[in-house]
C-alpha cells in the first residue's frame, strides 16, 4: 500500500511531475514574471524615496533629539554647544498644568523658564529672605540664568528677577535624563533652612516629594547618566573578547552544520533514544507514586482549590500512568512506521551538509540580508522622524495663573516669537508665557503627514518582506543547481549563489515583490487589530475578549501559513522561473502529496537545529560567564575581569550576538534542506532510475527507497 501510494498520489493534488528530457536545474531560459506587481512594487519604492525627500526638506529632528529651551534654541549645538543640559526653574509647573494646556491649546512644553546648562545643579539652593536685601551677583549664578541677563551689570532687583523668571527661585539636586535636569531620587531629605523659605509650599519636604512623585518614573524608566557611561567603559575595555565570542559561536555554528554529515544519524537516533527514555522514566515515575499513596483515595479529599493535595491521592497518579502509557505507545508506533520516512529524513540532511559544505560562500549571505534589512529600518526610522518633525513649530502665549478676565482670555490667542518674547509685553499677566504648542499643519504636506506616516509604515513592511524573500529565492535556486547537478561537484555551475541572486533580480522582482505583499497585507490586519484590542481593553467584556483572542490566533495561524506558502513558492520560482501562483499553486500540491514525509522532514530538522542553537547559545553562555566572571583566566595582564563594573553585559551580549550568529547559520541551512526536499520529491515524480529518465538523488537516498539507477547515461554522482 505504502509503495502505491507513493507513485499514485491521490489525484485531488494534481498529477505528478511528467519528466523533462531537457530539465537539468534551475531554467536559465525564463521570462519576467508578475510584471504589474513589479511596477507597482516599483513605483511604491519610488513613493518610498519622495516621502523620505520631502520628509527631509521639512523635517527638523533637532525637535525630538535635542531639549529645547525658553527662546527656542536648542541645547548642545550650535549656540549652546556647551551646555547640553535643560533646566527647568519650576519644575512643579510641569506636572500642574498639563491639564489646562492640553485642554485649552493641545499643546505639551512645560510653561516655566528653561536654559541651558553645561551641567545640572547637584545641591540645593533658594533665595532666602535676606538674600532680597543682597545685588543679584550675590544671590543667583550666571550658569544657570537666562543668557540675556547680566548678573553683574543688570538694573533689576532680586524681587523684579524672581517674579520674571529671569533666574531659578529654588532648585533641587538633579541628574540629567535624556538631557533633561530631572530631580535625582536618590536623595533623601532636604536641608532644614529649605522649609522656612517665602514663597514654597508649607515644607519643602512636601514640595520635594511632589517633583519625586511626578519625575521618579521617569528617571528609573532610563539608566542614570553614570551608569550608562560604566556600561559604556565596560564595552570599551571587553569589545575585543566579545568579538572573539562571536568568531567561536560563528566557526562552532559552522562545524555543526558541517558535521551534521557524519552525525546527523547518531544525533537523531540518539534524541528520539532520549525522548523514550524520558517518557519510560516518567511512567515509572508515576507508577512509584502510585504506590507510595494507595492508602489515600480522592473520595477522602474531595473537592479542593489546593492542586498539590490531589498530588498526595492515587487517581491521579494512575491518571498519569495512564496518559503517559498512551504516549509512549503512541511514539513507539509512530517511529516503527515512519522509519523509513525519518531514514529520508536523516540522509536529506546529511545531503544538505554536502550542498552547504560545496557553497560555503552560502553561509555568508546572511550578511546581505542583515546589511538590507538594516538599511530598511534606518531609513524607516529616519522618515518617521523627519515627517514627525515637519513644519515649523508654534508658539502661543500662554498664562496659567490668571486672575483677571483679560489674562484669562489670553491663553491660547496670540503668536509669539520666544526670541524676542518679554512677559513686560503683557502689564496684566505678569506670568505670561511664549510656549510651543505643536507644529504647523496648515500646508498640503503638514495636513497629509498622518497618511504619509502610515504609507511609511506599509512600504517599510513591503521591503522587509522582500528582501527576506529576495535572500530565499537567491539561496533556493543556489542549492537547487546542486541538487540537479548530475556528477556532483563537478556540474555545479561556476558562481551558483551570485547566478542565483542576479536570475532573482532581473526577472523575479514582481513574484517575490506578490508575495511579500501578501504577507505585508496580513501583518497590517494583525497591527489593525492588535491597535483595537489596545484602545478598546478596558470597555471589554469577557465575550468581546473571547471574540478578539480567536481573531488574533487565526490571523497569527494565517501568518505562519502564508510564509510556509511563500517559502516554498519561491523554491519554485527559483528552479522553474514561473509567476508566483502557479509556483505557489505546484509547491503546495508537491507537498501535499507527500504530507507524511514533509512532517516528518519539517519536526526532524527543527529537532536538530534546535539542538544545534541550543549547543551554539548554551555554550558561549557558560564559556563567556566563565571568563568575565574571571573564573578563566588568561597569562598576565592581558584582560582582567575586576576592571569590569557589570561583567553581567558583556555575557548578555555575546549571548544574543551568538544567538544572532547561529540563527543566521540555521536560517541557510533551513533553506538549503527545505530546496532538496522539493527537488527530491520533483525527482522522484519525474524519473524512474532507468538509462532515459536517471535519478539526481545520492546513492544513500536511493539505497533508503530500494531504488538505484540502472545504466546511466552519464558518470554517476561521486557522493
Amino acid at each position: 500500500m505504502g509503495k502505491k501510494q507513493e507513485t499514485n498520489p491521490d489525484s485531488e493534488y494534481g498529477e505528478p511531475a511528467q519528466f523533462d528530457p531537457t530539465f537539468n536545474g534551475p531554467m536559465r531560459k525564463r521570462g519576467c514574471t508578475d510584471i504589474i506587481c513589479c511596477i507597482l512594487f516599483m513605483a511604491v519604492v519610488v513613493g518610498y524615496m519622495a516621502v523620505g525627500a520631502l520628509a527631509w526638506l521639512y523635517g527638523d529632528p533637532r525637535h525630538v533629539l535635542y531639549p529645547k529651551n525658553s527662546t527656542g534654541w536648542f541645547c548642545g549645538t550650535q549656540e549652546n554647544k556647551d551646555r547640553p543640559n535643560l533646566l527647568y526653574y519650576n519644575i512643579l509647573k510641569c506636572a500642574t498644568s498639563v491639564n489646562v494646556i492640553a485642554t485649552a491649546l493641545n499643546g505639551f512644553q512645560c510653561p516655566t523658564t528653561q536654559v541651558c546648562v553645561e551641567k545640572c545643579p547637584t545641591e540645593f539652593g533658594a533665595v532666602l529672605f535676606t538674600d532680597y536685601l543682597k545685588k543679584p551677583a550675590e544671590v543667583f549664578e550666571q550658569s544657570l540664568c537666562v543668557p540675556s541677563l547680566d548678573l553683574a551689570k543688570t538694573d533689576y532687583t532680586v524681587q523684579q528677577i524672581v517674579d520674571k523668571e529671569l533666574c531659578p527661585f529654588f532648585y533641587t539636586p538633579t541628574v540629567s535624563v535624556l538631557g533633561r535636569c530631572l530631580p535625582d531620587i536618590t536623595l533623601e531629605g532636604t536641608p532644614s533652612w529649605f522649609a522656612d523659605v517665602p514663597g514654597l509650599p508649607n515644607t519643602v519636604n512636601e514640595t520635594f516629594n511632589t517633583i519625586v512623585n511626578g519625575t521618579g518614573d521617569i528617571v528609573n524608566g532610563f539608566n542614570a547618566k553614570e551608569i550608562g557611561l560604566r556600561i559604556f567603559e565596560d564595552f570599551a575595555l571587553s569589545w575585543p573578547w566579545i568579538l572573539l565570542g562571536l568568531v567561536i559561536a560563528m566557526v562552532v555554528s559552522m562545524l555543526f552544520l558541517l558535521l551534521l554529515r557524519f552525525t546527523a544519524p547518531v544525533m537523531v537516533w540518539v534524541l528520539i533514544i532520549g525522548l523514550l527514555g524520558a517518557g519510560a522514566y516518567g511512567i515509572w515515575h508515576c507508577y512509584w507514586e502510585y504506590e507510595n499513596f494507595k492508602q489515600n483515595s480522592i473520595t477522602e479529599v474531595g473537592f479542593t482549590t489546593n492542586f498539590n493535595v490531589y498530588l498526595q491521592v492515587q487517581e491521579t497518579w494512575l491518571a498519569f500512568l495512564i496518559i503517559l502509557c498512551i504516549v509512549e505507545a503512541i511514539i513507539i508506533l509512530t517511529l516503527i512506521f515512519l522509519r523509513t520516512r525519518i531514514l529520508i529524513a536523516i540522509a536529506l540532511i546529511q545531503e544538505s551538509s554536502k550542498a552547504v559544505g560545496h557553497m560555503m560562500s552560502s553561509l555568508l549571505y546572511p550578511l546581505v540580508t542583515f546589511v538590507l534589512l538594516l538599511v530598511c529600518v534606518a531609513y524607516w526610522g529616519a522618515t518617521a522622524l523627519y515627517l514627525a518633525t515637519s513644519g515649523d513649530p508654534i508658539y502661543r502665549v500662554v498664562s496659567l495663573n490668571a486672575t483677571t478676565s483679560d489674562c484669562m482670555s489670553l491663553n491660547g490667542t496670540e503668536d509669539c516669537d520666544p526670541q524676542n518674547f518679554t512677559s513686560s509685553s503683557y502689564p496684566d499677566c505678569p506670568t505670561a508665557s511664549c510656549i510651543f504648542i505643536k507644529y504647523n499643519d496648515e500646508g498640503f504636506f503638514q495636513r497629509n503627514l498622518f497618511n504619509l506616516q502610515i504609507y511609511n509604515a506599509v512600504a517599510f513592511l513591503w521591503c522587509v518582506n522582500f528582501v527576506i524573500a529576495l535572500g530565499q529565492c537567491t539561496l533556493a535556486g543556489a542549492f537547487a543547481s546542486y541538487y540537479w547537478a548530475f556528477n556532483k561537484p563537478g556540474d555545479i555551475p561556476m558562481c551558483p549563489l551570485s547566478a542565483s541572486f542576479l536570475r532573482a533580480l532581473r526577472y523575479h522582482v514582481g513574484s517575490l515583490a506578490f508575495g511579500a505583499l501578501i504577507l505585508t497585507l496580513v501583518q497590517i490586519a494583525r497591527i489593525i487589530l492588535e491597535y483595537i484590542d489596545h484602545k478598546t481593553r478596558s470597555a471589554q467584556n469577557p465575550i468581546a475578549r473571547f471574540i478578539l483572542c480567536c481573531m488574533k490566533c487565526c490571523l497569527w495561524c494565517l501568518e505562519k501559513f502564508i510564509k510556509f506558502l511563500n517559502r516554498n513558492a519561491y523554491i519554485m520560482i527559483a528552479i522553474y522561473g514561473k509567476n508566483f501562483c502557479v509556483s505557489a499553486k505546484n509547491a503546495f500540491k508537491l507537498l501535499m502529496r507527500n504530507i507524511i514525509r514533509v512532517v516528518v522532514l519539517d519536526k526532524v530538522t527543527d529537532l536538530l537545529l534546535f539542538f544545534g542553537k541550543l549547543l551554539v547559545v548554551g555554550g558561549m553562555g557558560v564559556l563567556s560567564f566563565f571568563f568575565f566572571s574571571g573564573r578563566i583566566l588568561l597569562p598576565g595582564d592581558t584582560f582582567r575581569t575586576e576592571t569590569l563594573n557589570y561583567y553581567w553585559m558583556p555575557i548578555i551580549t555575546v549571548v544574543f550576538g551568538s544567538y544572532l550568529v547561529a540563527h543566521g547559520f540555521f536560517s541557510v541551512y533551513n533553506m538549503c534542506v527545505d530546496t532538496l526536499f522539493l527537488c527530491f520529491l520533483e525527482d522522484l515524480e519525474r524519473n524512474d532510475g532507468s538509462q532515459q529518465k536517471p535519478y539526481y538523488m545520492s546513492r544513500n537516498l536511493m539505497k533508503i527507497l530500494s531504488k538505484s539507477n540502472k545504466t546511466p547515461k552519464r558518470g554517476r554522482n561521486k557522493d
